[in-house]
């Protein structure tokens, strides 16, 4: 019986639901890490989804066998609600959370998978053929406290369970400049200084944050930074590589992040 790899560790930028239309630099990179995960490590026995858009009061993790899809978005085109990922549950990741966890998480079944997930997961795995289990994030806790989260999680890797999470180093759509194909000075300025921080495995600063100048700009509210900080926590003491370091309509970053991967 072969052995089981460690899987790696993804966070992704979103961005705009529209990217599950597109074809583009960024979905090309999608593309890429997903295609590189299964060939280096072989198919995930199944994906923990962290997505900012399951933003909770306490942690949840989903056990439905198949999840509905969820299209929290509105006014897009048609076409954008007429894309299927059509994604199973697992039961056993489910109970290997739980296990995990213990107390500190509990099932809810009432959300899905939503765009945050499917918009990504397209892309990098559209055969849909990977289940999808969904576990929330928690806006009661702290951001260490955050980072802890993916420490226990850490070890669904060696099970064979790749944990993505979906999101953003910046995200404020009250600043959007929809002419702007790039990123303002200070969503540029707050992108390198965290993404920095991650290639130096500077855990304190990717932590901290907010005592960066461009924080509040950058992270207006901490729903689409924080799935980094469950990813970081998984990744442990694996080096991280980047891709998608692209940032656009001025007060977005589609930067991604990999760890535990070659090349």
């Amino acid at each position: 019986m072969e052995e089981q790899k460690t899987m790696p560790v993804i966070f992704s930028g979103h961005g705009s639901p529209m990217i599950a239309l597109e074809h583009n630099e960024i979905t090309e990179g999608m593309d890429r890490i997903g295609r590189a995960v299964e060939s280096q490590f072989g198919r995930p026995r199944a994906i923990l989804m962290v997505s900012a858009h399951w933003y909770t009061h306490g942690t949840f993790v989903q056990s439905a066998p198949e999840p509905r899809q969820v299209y929290d978005m509105y006014g897009f085109p048609k076409e954008l609600y007429e894309v299927k990922y059509p994604a199973k549950g697992d039961g056993e990741l489910t109970r290997k959370v739980q296990s995990l966890l213990g107390s500190a998480v509990a099932v809810n079944d009432d959300w899905g998978i939503d765009h945050g997930a499917w918009t990504v997961l397209v892309h990098m795995f559209p055969k849909a053929d990977i289940p999808v289990v969904q576990l929330s994030v928690d806006g009661d806790i702290s951001y260490t406290e955050e980072f802890e989260l993916g420490r226990k999680l850490a070890a669904l890797r060696e099970d064979g369970y790749l944990i993505l999470g979906s999101g953003n180093v910046v995200h404020n759509l009250r600043e959007v400049e929809w002419e702007n194909a790039g990123g303002s000075d200070a969503t540029l300025r707050f992108n390198d200084y965290i993404t920095e921080a991650v290639l130096q495995e500077d855990t304190e600063k990717v932590i901290g944050f907010a005592s960066h100048p461009d924080a509040s700009y950058a992270v207006p509210t901490p729903d689409h930074y924080l799935p980094l900080l469950v990813c970081l926590g998984a990744a442990g003491a694996d080096r991280a590589q980047v891709f998608n370091k692209i940032c656009n309509l001025g007060s977005m970053a589609m930067t991604g992040y990999a760890w535990g991967m070659k090349g």
